[in-house]
């Protein structure tokens, strides 16, 4: 037998090997020589190869081929004598310390490719992944801007450079699949994952996703578009469950998934993790197999979101085990699992060698992860070049594309009077807010690489001419209260006192009995909602009784308190301090106590659960929490001592961070009136990826810019655009709400039967989808429809002309949008059908042109059947969904 790297083996050889301290020592055994497998000739067809290579595979073989895991490269290869589908690429420490990360990692993968290929029985090589929304989640990658601000460039051609420059730095390290991008409808802003998302509108993620995934996949990086489908729920929580129809899903939920595969090219799909009609989305047979596999033709891999075959047992309750949970996946459609550690494997494992799951299902899921692979040519090349990933990755051609995305993406939200661009001279500049030097850069990053806050960026901008000086103000949060550490936590073992409180755990409510569970807890910060303190506990129903010693952090009063659902009942020195011994909400109670720094002090807490998802935290207010008025009256003093202030204020979201309210928290709206009241120019500057109410404080300041989360260059662009180097032409790629009472809110609703105001409120946006202002005036005229009498098959091209009546040279955004004035079933009241940013000298005009083809004019009737039907069809052309103008007529005849 010939195994690469070692040459030819006689008899039974025990071969051990050394890979270095990233994968460990390992042992093999080899088998007799043979000739070269047909697997293994690279002039074969992959039809053949992968036919010829399944069937040489034992059945422990082909459930590894089905199971990706997260972070386990550094856990030695000896887990793996088997193979592995893939593993996540994360850095390890002496990777994340190198001077040129990029290249330390590139090398680790070769090491890790090198065991797979050459020191496993059948040399099935890994497929590396890891996150790549808006740049490789690794040290020393470009970091782009956020999906969100990349949406709102309206620039396909840009967002496909950008995946370009994405996909160069994630393939050169030897990564070769990016579970990106995310191609859910962002239907309700409060959810925390709008930031990852292209909007609200199919159409503009259809494109926008589009853009990504062929950049990737022509690249040879294979993308996952995620999650399927429709990862958001009522109320705008991360994956809450769907029970919306067919029509619903298929109109509004998968035409970007659609568009990713069909016209993309996408060679993954990422399950979600909420349950639709029902059925857990990773085991939802009409999901998998009938829509994606059947209807639309997908022949990649559907890989379940990480740790969601699992949750059909934990979560969803439509399995009694993990075993069963996994057999109904794959008896569904779903093709491989993703954990976060290789020890789940055993938690599915059995069902796969036992005989419960049908060997031709299995059999099909390894066949389409082989192909993936021998497409990709890992059986040929899997090492890639370390000296190229450390040329490629955070190039200084990266670097000026992330500038250019940033700038494109930036939104102008209002403009009085013309405060921007700020004129000089100015003598100082106030910038306040701790975002103005956090530079934060939204979910899925990591560091960035040598990312310029704004901050920074005006400073450089403004040279010695101007002073900026700088305040940080309140804060985005109140910090009220922090968990207890544990160096503040002991309990008293045989006269001594040692770190950690004690715990005892009760199986029922009443903490009667004797526990089932007793243990020493470091610290009391708890989450409890996807499995029990204890596996000998049942998930809602329990009782625990903490007690030990709390050292005193100062002298002085401390708000003493619990962070969590009710039931809890707080002693200190034996006195009843809080008695919340009963269950209605979940909260923070706290009372203040005096204390001395250094005293010790008896403890007790006492809770109970009866319905399950429990949070608990011990909490107080050290170190104390800052004065938020100080640090207005601090910012107010810098605002009036200067010639404009440019307040930067941004939200908290993110994963399993959804927002219940979307004003700007902590005490940053009380920030910007303040600023406000000093009668200086005030600019906000906005970082966030989601939507945000201005109502408290719009009409107060004179300028608003959305900055999203603008990338490594973030702070540089948000200079050129509020000092006028560059004209600002992002646009909203969500509808932003007066108030949380109108959401969930998007401009492509379908009519009502009566009208959508609520009682002392409209029901029309702040700030609607497309919106966005510039520092030039466009006049639109000329709307032609050709023909304007057509064929249901016919695609009609419409035409209109744009002129820049501005002194600036700038982008506009021309949106069309379309009404089906009389269909067989309700169409939305405007549904975005083309759009092209283009550049206009000042004085200048252009052209504009887009073709409507049939399948945009088509209705999916009562039966769902997707046909043109013959009536009046509004065409609008406009600057925004709200701001239309030329409209016509296109009439389609029978």
């Amino acid at each position: 037998m010939i195994i690469p790297g070692l040459g030819r083996l006689r008899g039974r050889w025990l071969v051990r090997w050394w890979a270095g301290p990233m994968l460990g020592l390992v042992s093999l055994s080899c088998a007799a020589p043979e000739a070269t497998p047909l697997y293994r000739d690279a002039s074969a067809s992959i039809d053949a190869r992968v036919l010829d290579l399944l069937r040489r595979m034992t059945p422990e073989e082909k459930f590894w081929q089905l199971f990706m895991v997260a972070g386990d490269l550094e856990q030695g290869a000896e887990q793996y004598s088997h193979g592995v589908f893939g593993l996540q690429a994360r850095p390890f420490p002496d990777v994340t310390d190198s001077t040129n990360p990029a290249r330390a990692q590139a090398e680790r993968i070769n090491a890790a490719q090198e065991f797979f290929t050459a020191r496993t029985r059948l040399g099935i090589p890994i497929l590396p992944f890891e996150e790549a929304l808006h740049g490789l989640t690794q040290p020393g990658a470009t970091s782009f801007p956020q999906a969100i601000a990349l949406a709102a460039t309206w620039d396909t051609a840009l967002v496909a450079g950008v995946a370009s420059a994405i996909a160069r730095e994630t393939r050169s390290r030897g990564i070769r699949l990016a579970l990106s991008p995310v191609l859910n409808i962002a239907s309700d802003v409060r959810w925390g994952r709008t930031e990852e998302t292209y909007g609200e509108d199919p159409w503009l993620t259809s494109a926008m996703g589009l853009a990504f995934v062929r950049a990737f996949e022509l690249a040879g990086v294979i993308t996952t578009p995620k999650h399927f489908v429709a990862n958001v729920g009522d109320g705008g929580r991360d994956s809450y469950p769907i029970d919306w129809s067919a029509r619903r899903l298929e109109e509004v939920h998968f035409p970007p998934f659609r568009a990713a595969v069909r016209q993309g090219g996408a060679r993954a799909i990422m399950a979600a993790y909420n349950s639709v009609d029902g059925s857990p989305a990773s085991a939802s047979r009409w999901l998998l197999t009938r829509t994606l596999k059947e209807s639309w033709g997908f022949p990649g891999v559907i890989i379940a979101d990480a740790g969601g075959t699992g949750g059909a047992n934990v979560l969803h309750g439509t399995t009694p085990d993990y075993e069963t949970s996994g057999q109904r996946a794959l008896e569904a459609g779903l093709d491989v699992l993703f954990q976060t550690a290789r020890g789940h494997a055993a938690l599915f494992q059995p069902a796969f060698l036992d005989g419960r799951i049908d060997p031709r299902i299995i059999d099909s899921a390894v066949a389409r992860v082989l192909r993936v692979k021998f497409e990709l040519g890992l059986f040929e090349t899997a090492r890639v070049d370390p000296d190229e990933a450390a040329r490629v990755s955070g190039s200084d051609a990266h670097r000026t594309l992330a500038h250019e995305a940033a700038r494109a993406s930036i939104t102008l939200l209002k403009n009085d009077g013309g405060v921007l661009p700020l004129q000089p001279p100015l003598r100082s500049v106030a910038v306040i807010g701790a975002d103005a030097a956090e530079g934060r850069l939204g979910g899925y990053s990591r560091p960035g690489r040598a990312r310029l806050s704004i901050l920074d960026g005006l400073r450089a901008r403004l040279g010695g001419s101007t002073v900026v000086r700088y305040e940080d103000g309140p804060g985005r949060t109140t910090g009220a209260h922090a968990v207890i550490p544990a160096a503040s936590l002991f309990h008293d073992s045989a006269g001594a006192l040692l770190r950690g409180v004690r715990g005892e755990y009760f199986p029922t409510p009443a903490l009667d009995g004797r526990p089932v569970v007793t243990r020493i807890d470091p610290t009391l910060d708890f989450t409890w909602t996807l499995a029990p303190p204890d596996s000998t506990l049942a998930l809602d129903w329990y009782s625990v009784r903490w007690t030990g010693k709390l050292l005193g952090p100062r002298t002085g009063p401390v708000r003493l308190g619990v962070d969590g659902p009710d039931g809890y009942r707080l002693y200190l020195d034996g006195r009843l301090l809080i008695d919340n011994w009963r269950k209605q909400t979940a909260g923070v109670r706290t009372e203040t106590v005096r204390l001395e720094q250094g005293r010790t002090y008896d403890l007790k807490l006492e809770y109970f659960e009866n319905t399950g998802g429990a949070r608990i935290r011990l909490v107080w207010d050290h170190p104390p929490p800052s004065d938020p008025a100080a640090g207005i009256a601090r910012a107010v003093a810098l605002a009036r001592s200067s010639d404009v202030t440019i307040v930067v204020a941004g939200i908290e979201e993110g994963e399993f961070r959804d927002r219940a309210s979307l004003r700007l928290p902590g005490h940053q709206e009380d920030l910007i009136r303040a600023v406000a009241s000093t009668g200086r120019p005030v600019v906000v500057v906005l970082i966030g990826g989601s939507a945000v109410t201005m109502s408290g404080w719009i009409d107060r300041v004179d300028g608003v810019v959305m900055a999203w989360y603008p990338g490594d260059e973030g702070g540089r662009a948000v200079a050129d655009v509020l000092f006028g180097e560059y004209n600002p032409a992002g646009r909203l790629p969500i509808s932003f709400p007066q108030t949380e009472g109108q959401l969930p809110l998007v401009y492509n609703h379908k009519p009502t039967g009566r009208g959508d105001d609520y009682l002392g409120v409209t029901g029309r946006p702040l700030f609607p989808f497309g919106y966005g202002q510039s520092y030039s005036r466009f006049e639109y005229a000329g709307l032609e429809i050709a023909p304007g009498i057509s064929a249901p098959d016919d695609s009609v091209v419409i035409t209109c002309r744009v002129r820049n009546a501005g002194h600036r040279s700038g982008d506009e955004v021309v949106q069309l949008y379309v009404r089906d004035e009389v269909a067989s079933v309700a169409r939305p009241v405007m549904a975005l059908a083309g759009f092209v940013r283009v550049r206009i000298p000042a004085g200048e005009e252009r052209p504009i042109r887009f073709v409507l083809r049939p399948e945009q004019l088509s209705v999916l009737d009562a039966g769902l059947r997707r046909r043109v039907e013959p009536g009046r069809f509004r065409i609008m052309v406009g600057a925004s969904s709200a701001d239309i103008r030329l409209r016509g007529t296109l009439l389609v005849r029978e």
